[in-house]
């Protein structure tokens, strides 16, 4: 029976039995001999069913409680067509286990400043296929050669100065060896002879499988005469090798590399990139220009993303007003491939050795290091100050917020009341259903509506049933321009109270005059800024995302690729290709070095010295002066010293030698929570002795540096009541005691309370910390 056959069996046996006993959704799949091709004689055939026997042909299918799961992979790994293309593509593509590239590459005269950037982009892509997917296969086509070697010209004749370099295989040395000995071409090339010699390798290796996922790239400077053909135009050969690129699931993405300055013909550069905007209609090829070698190196796509949806569903505008909408990732950070720990106990003849390690724990018990504790009684808790409660997975279950699947619109709001810094984490963009005439004519009325208005939409979403936390995000419309791209929207995930991330700085306007630049210092500034432009009206923007590689990415993998051949050698230094995107322009420097003299003169610029961090948190280290005095000062000139307890015993005593360190380092025990107070008390019994035992002010300068230590040490830990308690009690004590000239020494010092701005627990002001002064001051 064939596979549609049985489809309508199913049906048929459901729907007799939809009272009892049979209630279930299916999913039917099998191989059919009609309709599309996905092996030589076969195709897929899938249907999906409801309880009473309804169903539907479809490519692919999920059931069950984990179906919203799992649809998000089909899409990924079916490759299915943009959403965004209209009119509407059939979104099924025949499931492939590689991907198939062909480098086709122009190394005629024109082209040879940028030989080295081809090269890198070549082993970019292999770098990519080794980590990434080790089944892909790349094949390597030169054109601009002396000479000229490949299939179609033996068999049929022509297709000169064309070279396969190497056919495609699975990547390995050989090809990463024979990209770096690219030779340099002598001819002008023809890109549109080289790009056949690239799909006859395809279609000769793959045939009619792989569909959707094997590429052509195509690098040039698009700068040579294309040859005349045979018959027809130059117009209906492009029509007709796009067509044969559709018909064999092919893309094709060109890269053009020029120059601004050309001094080239400007009529063949018009009419190739003529021919290449002909291509880009006729079979979705994506062209892009480039200007330097950089971005040159972020234009090569190494990677081909396909798109998942997150979201499939209602945007619900009102309890009666929904659009359906696909919502997917925009933009996404790229991160490093993970480290795994690999066995080299296998034998290195074994081909077929994983070298894979098996990691198991053992859970111990404290009083008894010997017995092992089952996994029956072990329990998961939260720190809650010095102790820890546990909480069971029952428990843990029950507090979690589980919402139901939605995406709901909370109100509009103009765009001036979303800050541009509360934009969070990744972009996303939402479309209306592929192939729903009514969702996109409502998605593109509220974009155009919102733009018009000058509005923003603000939304809470649960992408997936059962998801532990609510989204609340802003919903910028995007018009698009194009005919054949729909409207959109952009979403932006906004913070929530506890995100937000208040300092508190003091307005510039409030400082004297003295701390204001003056009007040579702010043309200065003026002038520095506009020669660091990197959008200068001269040329093209620098920088630019779609084309900036991830500069600490691409040295990952030529450092993993140096190693893999050479452990034992030695990091390289970073390529200079890689240096213009870390550093500023060498030659705008060097020519406005002028401009930057004036600068550093009228600001008296000077290098920042490098500071040593603390362990301790974020403290800051103590300025020293010569051979390790400190340098008193007022209170914005000191910190507390930096310590290192490695090594060194446990300090659990304040002593006179090296009081600030002792209390520092009790500060940074953490083996109970006692050590803290008991460092503040101690210092400010030490504290006491000193002021108390001083001879003509000789121990004040020691004082001051403990006074600090402990005034930074309650900010830290969020005392500040115990460190103002304590000043207003030492004050009183010298009074008492007749020590007037200590309280005149800690006034000159700027010793202060703490504040409200630097502690929010603190019961002082500003003024409050300015008047105690005053006030602590004895009358004479």
């Amino acid at each position: 029976m064939s596979c549609p056959g049985m489809g309508q069996l199913l049906s048929n046996t459901l729907y007799y039995k939809r009272f009892f006993p049979y209630y279930a959704f299916n999913v039917l799949g099998g191989l059919d001999a009609e309709g599309k091709t996905i092996t030589a004689n076969h195709v897929c055939c899938v249907f999906t069913y409801d309880a009473v026997g309804s169903y539907e042909r479809v490519g692919y299918s999920t059931q069950g409680s984990g179906s919203s799961l799992i649809m998000p992979v089909l899409d990924n790994q079916l490759k299915s067509p943009s959403p965004l293309l209209l009119p509407a593509k059939d979104a099924v593509t025949p499931l492939s286990e590689a991907e198939a590239v062909d480098l086709v590459k122009d190394i005629s005269l024109l082209m040879l400043l940028y030989i080295k950037e081809g090269k890198q982009c070549f082993s970019r892509l292999c770098h990519r296929c080794l980590i990434y997917n080790k089944n892909d296969e790349v094949g390597v086509v030169l054109f601009g050669t002396e000479g000229t070697d490949n299939e179609l010209t033996r068999e049929v004749g022509g297709y000169e100065h064309v070279v396969v370099l190497c056919e495609s295989k699975v990547v390995d040395g050989d090809i990463l060896d024979a990209v770096q000995r690219l030779p340099r071409g002598t001819v002008p090339g023809d890109f549109i002879d080289a790009i056949v010699v690239g799909m006859d390798m395809m279609i000769k290796k793959f045939g009619v499988t792989n569909k959707g996922k094997k590429r052509i790239c195509l690098i040039t400077s698009a700068r040579e005469p294309i040859k005349e053909p045979y018959e027809g135009t130059k117009e209906d050969q492009i029509d007709t090798i796009a067509s044969q690129m559709n018909a064999h699931g092919m893309k094709l993405e060109s890269i053009v590399v020029r120059e601004l300055a050309s001094n080239a013909n400007k009529n063949i550069m018009d009419e190739n990139d003529h021919l290449l905007s002909r291509f880009s209609k006729k079979a979705g090829a994506r062209v892009v220009h480039v200007e330097d070698p950089t971005s040159l190196l972020g234009a090569f796509r190494t990677r081909n993303i396909s798109p998942v949806t997150i979201f499939r569903g209602d945007l619900e505008l009102s309890p009666r007003v929904k659009i359906k909408v696909w919502v997917y990732k925009k933009t996404s950070e790229e991160k490093f491939p993970t480290l795994k720990k690999y066995s080299d106990k296998a034998p290195s003849t074994d081909k077929f050795a994983t070298h894979e390690i098996k990691v198991d724990y053992e859970y111990k018990m404290a009083d008894d290091p010997v017995k092992v504790v089952p996994p029956e009684q072990r329990i998961k808790g939260y720190r809650y100050g010095p102790q820890v409660v546990p909480i069971s997975s029952a428990e843990l279950e029950a507090i979690k917020f589980k919402p139901e699947k939605s995406v709901k619109l909370l109100g509009f709001t103009s765009v001036s009341n979303i800050l541009r810094h509360y934009y969070m984490k990744d972009v996303y963009i939402f479309i209306a259903e592929p192939g729903n005439k009514e969702a996109t004519l409502a998605v593109s009325a509220l974009v155009r509506a919102m733009k018009k208005m000058n509005k923003v939409a603000i939304l809470r979403c649960v992408w997936r049933q059962g998801q532990g936390n609510v989204v609340v995000g802003v919903l910028t419309p995007n018009e698009s321009n194009q005919e054949n791209i729909p409207d959109s929207f952009y979403f932006n995930v906004l913070p929530f109270a506890e995100d937000v991330r208040e300092f508190q700085f003091r307005s510039f306007s409030g400082l004297p005059a003295s701390c204001q630049p003056n009007q040579q210092q702010q043309e200065a500034s003026d002038k520095l800024v506009m020669m660091l432009d990197l959008a200068q009206p001269e040329k093209s923007e620098d920088l630019r995302p779609d084309f900036t590689p991830n500069p600490v990415l691409e040295r990952f993998h030529h450092v993993l690729e140096l190693k893999s051949k050479k452990p034992d050698s030695d990091i390289p230094s970073l390529d200079k290709t890689l240096k213009r995107i870390i550093e500023p322009d060498s030659k705008i420097l060097l020519q406005n070095r002028a401009l930057i003299d004036e600068f550093c003169k009228l600001f008296d610029v000077k290098e920042n010295p490098k500071i040593k961090k603390s362990t301790r948190r974020l403290w800051t280290k103590t300025s020293l002066d010569g051979e390790g005095e400190s340098v008193h000062g007022s209170l914005n000139d000191h910190g507390v010293p930096s310590f290192n307890s490695e090594g060194k015993p446990i300090v659990s005593q304040i002593g006179d030698k090296t009081p600030v360190e002792d209390f520092e380092a009790m500060m940074a025990r953490r083996d109970g929570v006692e050590w803290v107070n008991k460092a503040m008390k101690d210092m400010k019994s030490f504290i006491y002795d000193l002021v108390e035992n001083s001879y003509e002010g000789d121990a004040y300068s020691k004082v001051l540096d403990c006074l600090i230590a402990l005034r930074k040490g309650c900010i830290v830990e969020q005392e500040p009541k115990q460190f103002n308690d304590f000043l207003r009690q030492l004050c009183k004590f010298c009074q008492e005691k007749d020590l007037a000239s200590f309280c005149k020494f800690l006034v000159s010092k700027q010793i202060m309370l703490i504040t409200k701005a630097e502690a929010i627990d603190s019961d002082a002001t500003e003024e409050d910390a300015i008047n105690f002064l005053v006030k602590t001051e004895p009358a004479t």
